[in-house]
């Protein structure tokens, strides 16, 4: 959405053609077009659900990195990168991490979305349209910097880091969760697309057409935004050479914890088949039955296969260090 409130138009092949060769244009184009579906799209929300799935992937990765000690945070100022619509931000503010916040993204659209969800929530937050490399706020500014699912599509995620190390305060913390690991993501893609082939054979049978299928204009939409979704998915991580990364920004104290085996093979064909289908058809009961599911394999594979599967082999890795 606009300042204005009017939803930001599919991007123009012109458009299209110049962001093949601009990777932070694509990112624009991507973002301000997904920006008032976003929330619905992903399951995004700020109720205790997601409170709980936000402050859960925050203290995962702080509380190994600092041998379980609870007296970090809570921070005066936090900044977001990467925003998007200000999940991981606003649901840790509300978890009680961080007292302000302020939520940068390189899409507009993404940041007026995230301030907008921030102030209806009584938060206090402001926002403002920023390249990750180039942050325009002083030396010092804020206590913690965070982000979910956004280090991916930073073009120099280096530089990037040293611009989150410049303006933390000198010891002040960086939380960034939801990256995509090499191993997770080739598989995550495989089965989405595998999902998203046989959803649609199924779907239009003649049986199954007028009740489940998605309309075509929907579908090639839909097909539109992951060609261009394919632009801004820039990087996977190793994590071993993520913290290396980290360090050579200027960071200490990192630490990299890898989560989401089972639950990623599960969550990824769940959430494009979702995606496949007519909106509406699938009820409260399956929304339960997805959330369940993704939430017993998350724990299996954090007690379980987090003790004898490699860590790369998992989909996500969260990172986190501080300003020396």
């Amino acid at each position: 959405m606009s300042p204005s409130g009017a939803q930001y138009q599919p991007p123009s092949q012109q458009d299209l053609d110049r962001a093949r060769s601009d990777p932070k244009l694509a990112n624009v184009l991507y973002h301000d077009w997904e920006a008032g579906s976003y929330d619905a799209k992903w399951s995004i929300s700020y109720d205790q659900r997601c409170i709980d799935y936000a402050h859960d992937r925050y203290r995962h990765v702080v509380d190994a990195s600092s041998a379980g000690d609870q007296a970090d945070g809570p921070y005066v100022r936090a900044l977001e990168l990467g925003s998007g619509t200000g999940f991981f931000l606003l649901n840790l503010m509300q978890a009680g991490v961080a007292q302000q916040g302020t939520l940068t993204d390189i899409s507009p659209g993404m940041v007026d979305v995230a301030v907008r969800n921030g102030r209806a929530l009584g938060l206090t937050v402001d926002g403002r349209s920023a390249d990750a490399e180039q942050l325009p706020f002083s030396d010092g500014s804020f206590d913690l910097v965070v982000g979910h699912a956004v280090l991916h599509h930073i073009p120099d995620v280096e530089q990037a880091l040293r611009e989150v190390l410049r303006v933390l305060v000198p010891g002040g913390r960086f939380v960034f969760c939801g990256e995509p690991t090499e191993h997770g993501d080739f598989v995550a893609r495989r089965l989405s697309r595998l999902t998203w082939w046989t959803t649609k054979k199924i779907t239009h049978l003649p049986a199954l057409r007028a009740r489940w299928a998605r309309p075509k204009a929907e579908l090639d939409a839909s097909s539109q935004a992951a060609a261009l979704e394919a632009l801004v998915d820039l990087h996977t991580f190793d994590p071993d050479r993520l913290a290396a990364t980290c360090m050579r920004a200027g960071a200490i104290d990192v630490h990299t914890v890898t989560e989401e085996l089972t639950a990623s093979w599960f969550g990824w064909p769940v959430r494009t088949f979702e995606a496949a289908v007519a909106p509406g058809v699938l009820g409260w009961g399956w929304a339960n039955f997805a959330y369940r599911g993704w939430q017993r394999l998350s724990w299996l594979d954090e007690h379980l296969w987090s003790q004898v599967v490699p860590d790369e082999w998992f989909y996500n890795v969260c990172v986190t260090g501080r300003r020396p």
